[in-house]
């Protein structure tokens, strides 16, 4: 009777169901298996099996291969089930404003991202900025879409029902060459685009007319964000171009121009911005009214993507890759350039320079100032906040140094101090770290938008954002004001001063940007200015900026499992191996406070070789967004930030900071963890003091050690006021500076 069993069993097995040929072929890539993996473990021919996947000729298996391959589909099916369209809630995307074409005549201009409604992480259904399959008559005779699996989708901020058929494929590609030696376009979402393009011309040409990728505008003046190519190893061979630059390339930052490639394009009427042909290169032709014909190329090997800020992003697979760098795409905008690049791209994507004028007579609309942004062309900074070198400066005599009275100095702390008797006694030091400071610094500031106006023995405003020259040497921080008629008396040697990085007390008059200055005024101390630059034309020009960024970080982390309304407890358990749950994501994050801290370091961009010479003007210069007042302004508001939470800290517990850098604070406790010193009671953190948690502002646990540690270390270095916020984290001291 087994006998029957097993002969009926091999008979049905004989006729098991199969998915279409397409399915099978997106299943093996999904799981990342080989044609001859497949092959070999079914012990058939490589051939065999490429046929079994043919789209145009399929075969079908017979006899027990049949029952094999299908137990194995069935498997691969259950892990990676086919994509479906998203569901969402969100917000109507706010009306549009038409504009007027306007095309760059030897560079394209910047280009924002998409605009979309905010989407939380809990409103995410399915995870992944994937179009909805298309039907097969809409299907394009040299682009078959593909959809293989991934193991984890990539998060989404649009409604399915709300792409842009323009862009249904997603904001770019990772282009690879398979097993087969057929190109491959992997997209967001799981999708896969055959790409027939033999040339990187043709490939230009097959994105920009056929690949539908691209976002739409961040806002309405604004303009798509052009498609984002990425190339792996096997693209660069393919096309013609080196898996790596050699060291003279490297230093020039681009392939030379005689290069094949670029000839290639050059015949085929292809221009590339000045940077030339290298990691984030710019292809395209001059604007044809409206039309944008422009395609961006991201090369991994090339170092395009820095592993300070992406990890090994670069080393993953195309599809993994391609969820990567979707999912920062979609929250933040389409990468152009390093994590700095995007963050400076990303203020202009939102407050775009120029807006459609309401129709004159004749019914046409013209290009406007677009108010709340900085204009179209760049504006000189007061002296005083001029970096050295700079050509305002070029009358000055030769090594000459400024000092504080003659130049603006606002940077984030780097300060420490020796331990007292009574803090060796206690056996850990605990560094805490606000999240996203900068960006908290940002939120709600009120920057210049003009050029400075020049004023002797001002009163100050603090509404007037600028520079200004001030003697604060008097404010004493043994007493402070800490509320209305209120005042605390503080040990002034344990606390940092607020005025300068270094921590130390101002000895005469010293430029300051407004927010340090209104912070002496609210200590309760009068201010008298001897001169100030001022900029009458203001706005917060960064609140979007920053909300987008904020988002995104919040997004990007709940989707690792830290949300934002953990206890204290809970918060410090989710965030203990977050980057474990997800590498990738972990990444994503990464990305994104990079994309703050860098965003806001590019509003005062220094030389960057290309010859120049002390006095002459370089690049940067020629931008709107070179800043250097704006970028003052959100440091000095982040450190004063952070010496407010502290002086309420030191308020209401008697417990002072040993050690600064930047925006980590290290404190001596008597337990390991921040709830072992920070002032909890019920569950409610201090009123204006640190608050644990991931909100921008907030602050994490950034690392533990022993106080032991902590004294042999300095001992060893022969430097008691070794800033030990650097070594926190992990406890590995290197590169120690002692100040000698």
């Amino acid at each position: 009777m087994s006998e029957l069993f097993d002969a009926v069993d091999a008979l049905v097995a004989s006729r098991s169901s199969l998915p279409p040929a397409e399915e099978r072929k997106r299943l093996r890539i999904a799981h990342g298996l080989t044609l001859d993996e497949v092959a070999g473990a079914l012990k058939v021919r490589r051939a065999t099996v490429s046929a079994w996947e043919s789209a145009k000729k399929p075969v079908e298996p017979r006899g027990p291969e049949r029952e094999a391959y299908a137990r194995l589909l069935g498997q691969l099916a259950e892990l990676y089930p086919a994509p479906v369209p998203a569901t969402f809630t969100s917000a109507p995307a706010p009306a549009e404003v038409e504009t007027p074409s306007a095309g760059p005549a030897s560079e394209p201009a910047g280009a924002p991202a998409h605009v979309t409604p905010q989407v939380l992480a809990s409103d995410l259904v399915d995870p992944a900025p994937a179009a909805a399959p298309r039907a097969a008559s809409n299907a394009r005779p040299t682009s078959t879409s593909r959809r293989p699996g991934t193991r984890r989708a990539a998060p989404a901020a649009t409604p399915a029902g709300d792409i842009d058929p323009r862009f249904e494929n997603g904001p770019l590609a990772v282009v690879d060459v398979d097993d087969d030696g057929q190109v491959l376009a992997y997209c967001t979402g799981g999708l896969v685009l055959e790409v027939p393009a033999k040339s990187l011309p043709s490939l230009v040409e097959w994105t920009l007319k056929e690949a539908r990728l691209g976002q739409p505008k961040l806002s309405g003046p604004g303009k798509d964000a052009d498609p984002l190519l990425v190339l792996t190893e096997a693209a660069l061979e393919r096309y013609g171009l080196p898996a790596t630059l050699t060291d003279e390339e490297r230093l020039a930052g681009c392939l030379p121009e005689g290069h094949r490639v670029v000839k290639q394009l050059a015949r085929a009427e292809w221009k590339l911005t000045k940077r030339g042909f290298g990691p984030w290169a710019r292809i395209y032709r001059p604007a044809q009214g409206s039309e944008r014909a422009c395609v961006q190329l991201c090369i991994p090997s090339w170092d395009a993507l820095d592993t300070r800020h992406w990890g090994e992003a670069g080393q993953l697979p195309p599809a993994e890759l391609a969820r990567l760098l979707g999912v920062y795409a979609v929250r933040v905008m389409t990468p152009r350039g390093s994590t700095a690049v995007t963050g400076l791209e990303l203020m202009t994507a939102l407050h775009p320079a120029t807006r459609a004028s309401v129709p004159d007579a004749d019914g046409k609309r013209h290009s406007e100032h677009n108010p709340g942004s900085l204009g179209k062309d760049p504006v000189d900074p007061a002296p005083c906040e001029a970096p050295d070198g700079h050509p305002l400066l070029k009358d000055l005599p030769r090594f000459h140094v400024r000092g504080p009275a003659e130049k603006l100095f606002e940077e984030a702390y780097d300060w420490a101090r020796p331990m007292t008797d009574a803090e060796c006694t206690l056996r850990h030091l605990v560094g805490i770290d606000v999240n996203m400071a900068f960006g908290a610094g940002a939120n709600g500031l009120n920057v210049g938008l003009g050029a400075p106006v020049h004023f002797t023995n001002p009163v100050f405003d603090p509404k007037l954002p600028g520079s200004w020259l001030v003697d604060l040497s008097h404010v004493d921080l043994s007493r402070v004001k800490v509320g209305k008629d209120k005042w605390a008396e503080l040990d002034a040697s344990l606390l940092p001063s607020p005025f300068t990085p270094k921590g130390e007390r101002p000895e005469g008059p010293a430029w300051y940007a407004t927010p340090t200055v209104a912070y002496a005024v609210e200590l309760g101390y009068e201010v008298r200015p001897v001169e100030a630059w001022v900029r009458r034309e203001n706005g917060r020009y960064l609140d979007g900026w920053y909300t987008r960024l904020r988002d995104a970080y919040l997004a990007t982390m709940a989707d690792l499992g830290v949300g934002a309304a953990l206890a204290p407890a809970d918060f410090l358990a989710a965030m203990d191996g977050y980057k474990d749950r997800d590498p990738e994501l972990a990444i994503v994050a990464t990305a994104i406070k990079a994309t703050v801290k860098g965003g806001i370091g590019k509003l005062r961009e220094r030389p960057r070789g290309e010859g120049w010479r002390p006095g002459e003007p370089w690049r940067a210069l020629s931008r709107p967004t070179w800043r250097p007042d704006i970028r003052a302004a959100v440091i000095s508001r982040t450190r004063i930030n952070l010496h407010r939470k502290i002086v309420k800290h030191a308020v209401f517990t008697g417990q002072y900071p040993i050690a600064i850098l930047s925006d980590c604070v290290v404190y001596a406790a008597g337990g390991p963890s921040p709830l072992d010193f920070l002032p909890y009671r019920d569950g409610k953190p201090l009123p204006g003091g640190f608050k644990l948690g991931i909100n921008p502002g907030l602050v994490k646990h950034e690392g533990t050690q022993d106080v032991l540690w902590g004294e042999e270390v300095r001992e060893r270095f022969n430097a008691p006021e070794l800033n030990l916020a650097r070594y926190i984290k992990d406890g590995t001291v290197t590169d120690v500076d002692n100040g000698e």
